[in-house]
């Protein structure tokens, strides 16, 4: 994988796209325009087309784990959820589905998976599985990245090793930060701890609630400036790639030895 390197597409909120030497990786698929009380603002999104060789489920809120998203992929996709939450995506017509805990490993040919904490509120409201929320440690030969899901800071973030890329939430979807986020400033102490090569801010610039978007345009475009930004100013080992939900970059072998220099 990281002979090539990687392409990167940023669909929007959690959910993205990781295609690495021929291995492709799926992030909280939440493909509507409009669900609960959230508005996309940005341009629709499409599944991805193609076999997919994972999904991740970070955790059974109702923006990352989307049955209505998850019907328009194939059935036989394995999904990755954590343990408690697999009902749900079965009841979303997907077979293959695995329940994982912090600490535990997946195997599914080249691709490596392992399920990281997360510090974020548990469950899904209002009745919904007390799972608990998961990161994700994704490895395809030498490439390693870190999915963070949805995430305050905690401290196991030290001790991921060596990471080429870090996909961080930056904000969460509607006009204040709330419990168990990431807001630019603790996005860039996580970039602090976890010191990947690159890193592309998520959770961003996509769902505002209906009716909001007047008052507060600014939180579809500021926060993943604001992370670049204070990354920057923090002369950090890492290069930000900011990217509005649709757009893709690829980090190539030449970017990849640079930024081990």
């Amino acid at each position: 994988m990281a002979r090539r390197g990687a392409r990167i597409t940023y669909l929007g909120h959690s959910t993205v796209l990781l295609e690495q030497e021929g291995v492709r990786v799926l992030t909280d698929p939440v493909l509507a325009d409009r669900f609960l009380h959230l508005r996309r603002h940005s341009a629709s999104v499409e599944a991805p087309a193609g076999p997919l060789d994972c999904v991740l489920i970070s955790h059974v809120h109702h923006d990352h784990l989307h049955p209505a998203s998850l019907r328009r992929l194939p059935a036989v996709t394995p999904v990755i959820a954590p343990a408690g939450g697999g009902r749900l995506v079965e009841r979303s017509g997907i077979h293959r589905v695995h329940e994982v805990g912090a600490g535990e490993t997946l195997e599914l040919g080249e691709l490596g998976i392992e399920a990281v904490p997360a510090n974020h509120p548990r469950g899904r409201p209002p009745f919904g599985p007390d799972a608990e929320p998961l990161g994700y440690l994704i490895e395809v030969g030498s490439w390693r990245a870190y999915f963070a899901g949805d995430t305050d800071l905690f401290d196991e973030m030290s001790g991921f090793g060596d990471l080429d890329l870090a996909l961080l939430p930056v904000w969460g979807w509607g006009t204040s930060i709330g419990e168990g986020h990431l807001d630019p400033p603790g996005a860039v102490e996580a970039l602090r701890r976890l010191r990947p090569r690159f890193a592309i801010p998520i959770h961003w610039g996509t769902f505002l609630p209906v009716g909001t978007r007047r008052r507060n345009r600014r939180l579809l475009r500021d926060p993943g400036r604001e992370f670049a930004r204070l990354a920057a100013e923090a002369s950090l080992p890492t290069e930000v790639r900011v990217l509005a939900p649709g757009a893709s970059t690829v980090i190539g072998a030449a970017d990849k030895r640079r930024g081990r220099e």
